[in-house]
């Protein structure tokens, strides 16, 4: 195993032990800051790359102000901790080779999710010592993404004679929920960006297969619905009682029969309902966390559209008020076939099983806000997948990868790069 395998496996390894969820990311940026300022790329974080007005879903200021104190105690670097301090965990790093060129840009996600990772004795990270610290998980390999991250760094670094134009890495918060990348794009981390790609593993793909251009992604909307009525004496008082359960139940059964589209699928999906405080009390309060999503934008315009309808007609019913949040957004988008080429010959030259173009996603992706944004100013922009071999599938308590995925991933990404803004 050479060094650089040596670091991407030790960084996984890290980030997995000590996961942070969206906004949160305060240890995993500091240590990544850190190691890119070392490698002497030019650094923008926090509220430099994000937009606080478009940040959606953040934790409150009580939760961010006690995960603060969680990674100082967990190793944060703390030369850069206090600009994270506030959740806005948003890092651009840029190498400015000073050669006329493109700007190249790769993203990587860095947050985990509220899973409370297995305890059984066949999983790997129990049993090689990187088995989560606390009640959060990385379930979907945002360990992985951000160690290849640096290690596309290391490269890049190592390597400047050799390029020209300027490369930018993207270590984005808060993918899970699809709610960081909107936030980056509206505080203009792309704006001069004439290359885009953003990469993942897993997601079904064999082993030692890469998949250029993942197509196929759901446009995307999360809603936070809150009902409020009032509370009365069931027994005693009942009809001077405004049942705020009850509207959120009926808005809950009619978000299911929304019409679907004859452009194309359509997802609705009512993911928790919490309501009342007591068997003899009319319940005055009522929330509702709902997802919508389209195989277009416009398809999922349309879908949401809907639901708000529906959640206000069920507040009207009940005469009751409510609040709707939307913490989540993701788009649709194709990828630019021009950057995909690149990808798919560099992956081929590697010797790995390069395919060219998928369409199999189901998901949702706010990468997409960067792609889209790309290719409006005339730009490029691909999702990439590097194939691994799962211990179960994404978003599961046993999900572990293979780490022999690292490297090759950070070779093929730099292969573009050199292709992309340089002598390749």
């Amino acid at each position: 195993m050479n060094k650089l395998e040596e670091n991407l496996v030790k960084w996984r390894r890290d980030f997995h032990h000590y996961p942070e969820t969206g906004f949160l990311e305060m240890r995993t940026a500091s240590i990544v800051a850190g190691i890119l300022d070392g490698l002497g790329f030019e650094l923008q974080m926090g509220k430099e790359v994000m937009s606080a007005e478009h940040c959606m879903g953040k934790p409150g200021e009580k939760e961010t102000k006690a995960h603060v104190e969680w990674a100082k105690e967990h190793g944060a670097n703390p030369d850069y901790l206090a600009i994270f301090s506030e959740g806005y965990t948003g890092i651009v790093a840029t190498l400015d080779t000073g050669k006329r060129g493109p700007t190249v840009a790769y993203r990587v996600d860095m947050d985990a999710l509220p899973i409370y990772e297995s305890t059984s004795e066949s999983h790997v990270p129990l049993q090689k010592g990187f088995r989560s610290i606390n009640d959060k998980m990385h379930a979907c390999g945002h360990d992985a993404h951000t160690a290849i991250g640096l290690g596309l760094a290391s490269l890049l670094a190592a390597n400047k004679a050799e390029l020209q134009g300027k490369f930018k890495l993207i270590f984005q918060p808060a993918e899970e929920g699809t709610r960081g990348a909107k936030s980056m794009v509206e505080a203009g981390v792309v704006a001069d960006v004439d290359y885009f790609i953003a990469s993942h593993i897993g997601t079904g793909v064999p082993h030692n297969h890469v998949v250029a251009a993942n197509n196929g992604f759901l446009a995307t909307s999360k809603l936070d619905v809150s009902f409020r009525g009032v509370a009365s004496h069931a027994g005693g008082d009942p009809e001077e009682g405004k049942n705020a359960l009850l509207a959120a139940a009926n808005a809950a059964l009619n978000l299911t029969a929304i019409t679907r589209h004859s452009k194309g699928a359509t997802r609705i999906n009512v993911g928790e309902m919490h309501a009342g405080s007591g068997r003899n009390i009319i319940p005055d309060k009522a929330a509702l966390k709902v997802e919508t999503r389209g195989e277009t934008s416009e398809i999922n315009e349309f879908v949401k559209q809907q639901a708000e309808s529906i959640i206000s007609g069920a507040a009207a019913m009940y005469q009751i008020s409510y609040d709707m949040d939307f913490v989540g957004e993701g788009k649709s988008c194709t990828c630019s076939k021009e950057v995909a080429a690149v990808l798919h010959e560099c992956t081929e030259s590697a010797g790995l099983t390069a395919i060219l173009e998928s369409d199999d996603s189901a998901g949702s992706e706010d990468a997409t806000f960067f792609i889209d944004a790309v290719q409006k100013q005339g730009g490029f922009g691909t999702y990439c997948v590097f194939g691994t071999d799962l211990a179960a599938g994404h978003h599961n308590e046993k999900f572990d990868i293979n780490e022999e995925t690292l490297l090759p991933a950070v070779e093929i990404l730099f292969a573009s790069a050199k292709k992309l803004g340089g002598k390749g």
